[in-house]
């Protein structure tokens, strides 16, 4: 009876797992046991050698429907050809390739790189004011941009010649190399070192683009800043990035947009908010008052007894919303009761009667409620007497 651990639970999976998961979970233990990343760990060697015989029976359905069904015994006693096992892993090229590829650089199932490849983007950012961003606005960059060589329309090389077919990758833009692995012969792609993945060689170079096959030139791009935008938010503007290579289209502009602040608003996805001085006087007779609204001037109904950190909500008088720039958040104004530092006498007059009147004016509801606190007694106790 073998001792061997299965395979499924060598992978950390269970039967009936998709090839896509399967492949997940022996990239995930290969990666943690691989010898690269393990030097001199024979145990971690060992189990890197157990995913891996795991992975080349259960990736394979012929030989994933005789384990399940026969178990380790059906590669057991000239049940399969030599090696781990009774596994070959000579075959295991483009396994190797494809899972370590990402990881360590190289794969066998690369694109071809002499294909179209769309252009690279390119980034930059654009400075606006707070309220050309709550508004929206257009604003123009001027940027140095590539486009074809007139000259050699785009082939890099001087007129009356073209490209070649590169010798050492024989137009594909890659190059296999093979190597011994612990398991046997592996495959590894990567892009050609003589073409860079082009395919073509370039002997007699453009001199107007020194063999690019583009030139640069300061374009001016008008940009279109949207209502409600926030800062650090971006734009992006098709076809105006990097030019494609082997006719793949052009990438694109990603403008990132950083706002000024405003002295008077704080913002908040949507909503905005500020605060208004009022005076005492306001605060107790209540009335009208002017604010400051991202609209422009606002006036306001202060209801008589208004407290200090009042909150008034003005709706829809926010940010725009990206999506429908007729869709506004609300507006939060903190209504601040100011406290004058310095008074005239004939002021303090004034507020000294003020004061007096209220203390009076208390002093006669405290005996009022006094008086009605006595009779009230004297009443129960009648009655209670009455009552007797």
């Amino acid at each position: 009876m073998s001792d061997k651990r299965d395979y499924y639970e060598v992978l950390g999976v269970t039967k009936g797992v998709s090839e896509a998961d399967l492949k997940k979970a022996y990239r995930k233990v290969a990666k943690k046991y691989h010898p690269d990343t393990n030097p001199g760990d024979k145990e971690a060697e060992e189990k890197f050698k157990e995913a891996a015989e795991a992975y080349a029976v259960l990736s394979d359905p012929e030989k994933r429907a005789k384990y399940d069904q026969y178990g380790h015994a059906a590669f057991e006693q000239g049940g399969g050809p030599g090696g781990f096992g009774g596994f070959d892993f000579s075959d295991m090229g483009d396994i190797f390739g494809d899972i370590f590829g990402d990881m360590f650089g190289g794969g066998s199932r690369q694109r071809q790189s002499n294909g179209p490849v769309k252009g690279a983007n390119i980034k930059t950012t654009v400075r606006v004011s707070f309220t050309d961003a709550v508004f929206g606005t257009q604003t123009e960059l001027e940027l140095p941009l590539k486009d074809e060589c007139t000259v050699c329309h785009g082939t890099g090389a001087q007129p009356g010649h073209q490209p070649e077919t590169c010798s050492k990758c024989a137009g594909k833009g890659q190059v296999v190399y093979t190597q011994q692995s612990l398991f046997g012969m592996a495959r590894t792609v990567s892009v050609c070192p003589d073409c860079g993945g082009s395919g073509k060689i370039i002997k007699y170079k453009c001199s107007n683009c020194a063999g690019s096959g583009y030139v640069k030139s300061k374009k001016k791009i008008q940009v279109a800043i949207p209502a409600g935008i926030d800062n650090g938010q971006s734009i992006r503007i098709r076809a105006k990035g990097e030019p494609g290579i082997n006719g793949g289209e052009r990438g694109d502009l990603l403008v990132t947009v950083l706002v000024d602040r405003d002295p008077r608003f704080q913002r908040q996805e949507y909503d905005l908010y500020s605060s208004e001085p009022i005076t005492f006087t306001q605060a107790a007779l209540g009335g009208k008052i002017t604010v400051t609204t991202i609209d422009g001037p606002y006036e306001l109904e202060i209801k008589p007894g208004t407290q200090t950190d009042t909150k008034v909500k003005l709706k829809g008088k926010g940010v725009p919303t990206l999506r429908n720039k007729t869709v506004r958040g609300d507006h939060y104004i903190t209504l601040v009761v100011q406290v004058p530092d310095k008074l005239t006498e004939e002021q303090k007059s004034i507020l000294n009667q003020y004061a007096n009147t209220t203390v009076n004016a208390r002093s006669s509801t405290d005996a009022a409620s006094s008086g009605s606190s006595i009779f009230g007694d004297h009443k129960r106790k009648k009655g209670f007497k009455k009552g007797l």
